[in-house]
């Protein structure tokens, strides 16, 4: 809760000093740019593997470092610095940041157990806006009418939006074994040709493994270091590039005009065009500036990339120009390695910086998809997996091992199995296009539906910058037999993980919903609802935000006796980053007063952490006591499958006005196996005596303790099904939910308090 706290105090800052500003542009050099800032190592060489030749006329050096500096210019610092930042989703970027958005703009009902009441959160709208209210008939109205129409088309936009996650999973295998690969490849100047590849492999697979077993310690134990040593890495190949231009061709900033693109293409033809899989590298590293947003401000970054990142890698691949442009007798591509270009006296000490920053970088894109994953996994787009939380200070720094591990064993693998950086780099720039041709597709209809921006403005971002990419991603995927499929191969297990598990996860809700009981049942059965009521406080978790879950009425159909307090309680995540501690619990009654049932939904956002643990059951308690005393509905709840009664009620600590939960001397010890708990209402509050009693009646049932009623729904397809509904439910669905972690009440649920009740669905 102290964590929450800090998250929305920091939110709440109007206005940043200039120096806290410049502090996190600094900060962001180690975790957001360590990755972009070690493309020089592997891009001249990546480029010129293809036959496009270097000859004495330097038309071919010169026309390379004029695409990666257009690429540079118009990708990174355009596209995401200048545009791609501004889209943010109340501070947080990244593919499904952006898919979130037009979730809630368009209202796409992608993501099940939504509420209207949901729609009335602060951040749920809270997002910038540039343009005025669009008339209803206007192409901007057109286009989100036809979304919301469509199911056919929100399913496309979800399974765009899964893509992108799966080619950043991608990258998150591919870009530590390329950077550390490329970072170790100094020692083939100094070991002969034939012996460097059994030095290179087993110390690049050496490196990774210690990398991926620190992972569980988090980046906050040693992310001190990490901006310094990418600031030094930078500001040496910056060093080393003056040096270059100054004693070997002082006359290269003449390729920087697009002139000399021209002529390369012209030149070069098809091995030109070939080429471009290896100039893209020089933007890996462009997505994580958007992806990481969460952890700084945009103006903080954008400040780090205009100041240092972007100076320092124009020179440091201007000073390899220079440095080719005088050297034409190479017959190996290695020979167009970064350290060639780097004076004799300094290669160790740079191969030393070079393994660092290389470290440093492929911990950016781990963390960052340790980040994604769990986003995805809030969302039901992704398996529930165990989320460690390395930090207690640092909102959003997360650990999770079998996501590590996995990462750990395909990285040693493409390593292992490929051994060179060429294929290595053929198949980390088509997982890198493929999420910016995402991103770009995304970003045309939140200009449209978001920002309300004219339909033209957006045809134009899709077609200029679109283009682009598409040129680079024709390129990259015709080296499909060198190494491109490993990306493909990659996405489309992911992919059908993904899918299968958010087909699955909606068929149950649906099922849910169509087999839940009316509230009118509960009712029909009179005022002593011809149950047992036994003391204490029943809570039956479920999914549910209306009517009452099947599971239970099969529970007291079997075993016709529950507690003196119900409470049917769902937890779930709703498509925004945060949500505010005040805003956390929806509360309302379930039938009349005297039956002492209530609703709760627990709200989340998809970067919230949420733990059950004594603090969650006493915030929930009190939220209940709360509702009870301000008196938000009437005598009478739900009556039907409509929770119009529900009231918002924060958590304890959130405000000082709310009721607290304390023993009898004021503390909250516990006491044998109960909790002689009392409820200390504000003073100057008055409340009537039949609220009074009923929070008696729920102090009296919290010391008695609290058990928790948890259901189990079971799928199988009907016999006859179609053989891919078999193969998505049978086999997909129900092999990841048998192989992936409980949800995690489960596991903080003392066992003696817990029942279960299974069911059974065809589907």
């Amino acid at each position: 809760m102290d964590l929450e706290s800090r998250i929305f105090q920091n939110s709440n800052k109007q206005k940043e000093s200039w120096r806290s500003v410049l502090t996190l542009a600094y900060q962001s050099l180690g975790v957001v740019y360590g990755e972009i800032s070690t493309s020089p190592l592997f891009v001249y060489r990546n480029t010129f593997s293809e036959d496009i030749g270097h000859t004495d006329t330097n038309e071919e050096i010169f026309g390379v470092l004029s695409l990666v500096f257009w690429t540079l210019t118009l990708v990174t610092l355009v596209k995401y610095v200048f545009i791609v930042l501004r889209a943010d989703d109340n501070g947080e970027g990244g593919t499904f940041a952006l898919y979130s958005l037009l979730c809630r703009h368009a209202r796409l009902r992608s993501f099940h157990n939504c509420q209207l009441e949901d729609e009335e959160l602060s951040e749920y709208r809270s997002s910038r806006c540039f343009g005025a209210d669009v008339p209803e008939r206007s192409l901007n109205c057109r286009v989100k009418n036809t979304l919301e129409k469509h199911k056919f088309l929100q399913g496309v936009l979800l399974v765009l939006a899964l893509i992108g996650t799966c080619m950043v999973v991608g990258v998150g295998v591919l870009k530590p074994a390329i950077s550390v690969f490329s970072a170790v490849s100094g020692l083939e100047l100094s070991v002969s040709k034939e012996h460097h590849r059994y030095v290179e492999v087993p110390a690049a697979c050496l490196i990774l493994i210690g990398l991926f077993a620190l992972q569980r310690y988090g980046t906050h134990r040693v992310g001190f270091i990490f901006a310094p040593i990418v600031l030094t890495w930078l500001l040496c190949i910056a060093a080393i590039g003056i040096y270059n231009i100054y004693y070997w061709n002082p006359h290269v900033y003449k390729a920087l005009s697009p002139y000399y693109v021209f002529q390369f293409i012209k030149k070069t033809k098809t091995a030109g065009w070939m080429s471009l899989g290896g100039i893209l590298l020089c933007i890996t590293g462009s997505e994580a500036m958007f992806a990481d947003l969460g952890h700084f401000s945009p103006l903080s970054i954008k400040i780090a990339f205009t100041a240092v990142v972007y100076p320092c890698l124009t020179l440091a691949y201007m000073g390899q120009a220079a440095y080719f442009s005088r050297h034409h007798d190479i017959k190996h591509e290695y020979e167009f390695g970064f350290y060639v270009s780097v004076p004799g006296k300094l290669r160790w000490p740079v191969v030393v910086i070079a393994i660092l920053a290389a470290v440093v970088g492929s911990q950016s894109i781990i963390t960052g998809t340790f980040s994604i994953i769990k986003q995805c996994s809030a969302l039901n787009c992704f398996p529930r997996v165990k989320v460690v939380h390395t930090s207690s200070k640092i909102h959003g720094q997360v650990y999770i091992p079998e996501i590590n591990w996995l990462l750990m064993l395909m990285c040693l693998a493409v390593t292992i199995g490929f051994g060179d950086i060429r294929r290595l780099g053929n198949a980390s720039g088509l997982a890198v296009i493929s999420v910016m041709l995402v991103t770009t597709c995304l970003m045309s209809l939140v200009i449209i539906l978001c920002w309300k921006q004219n339909v033209l403005l957006a045809l134009a971002f899709v077609v200029f910058f679109g283009t682009i990419e598409a040129v680079f991603f024709s390129a990259s995927i015709m080296k499909f037999f060198e190494g491109a499929w490993v990306p493909i191969v990659m996405s489309v297990v992911f992919l059908s993980v993904m899918y299968s598990w958010h087909y699955g996860t909606v068929k149950k809700y649906e099922l849910d919903v169509q087999n839940k009981v009316s509230v009118n049942w509960l009712l029909s059965l009179g005022p002593s609802l011809g149950f047992v009521r036994v003391g204490g406080i029943g809570l039956v978790h479920t999914e549910l935000v209306s009517g009452i879950p099947a599971i239970f009425s099969h529970f007291v159909t079997n075993l016709p006796a529950f507690h003196q307090v119900l409470v049917f309680l769902c937890i779930k995540h709703v498509p925004i980053p945060h949500v505010r501690p005040q805003e956390r619990f929806l509360v309302g009654r379930v039938g009349p007063r005297n039956f002492r049932i209530y609703r709760c939904i627990v709200r989340y956002g998809y970067r919230d952490i949420h733990k059950d643990d004594d603090e969650f059951e006493k915030d929930l308690v009190c939220s209940i006591a709360e509702f009870i005393r301000t008196g938000n509905s009437s005598n009478e709840g739900e009556k039907d499958d409509h929770h119009d009664v529900m009231a918002v009620v924060g958590t304890c600590s959130s405000s000082t006005h709310h009721i607290i939960m304390s023993d009898e001397n004021g503390t909250l010890e516990h006491k044998g196996q109960k909790k002689k708990v009392r409820f200390i209402v504000p003073e100057k509050q008055k409340m009537e005596s039949d609220a009074m009693e009923e929070l008696k009646d729920l102090m009296e049932a919290r010391e008695a303790g609290v058990a928790y009623i948890i259901g189990h729904s079971y799928m199988r397809a009907k016999p006859g099904s179609s053989t891919l509904k078999k193969l998505l439910v049978n086999f997909g669905y129900e092999l990841l939910r048998k192989n992936s972690r409980a949800p995690s009440y489960v596991h903080s649920v003392p066992h003696a308090s817990a029942l279960e009740v299974s069911m059974m669905y065809y589907v």
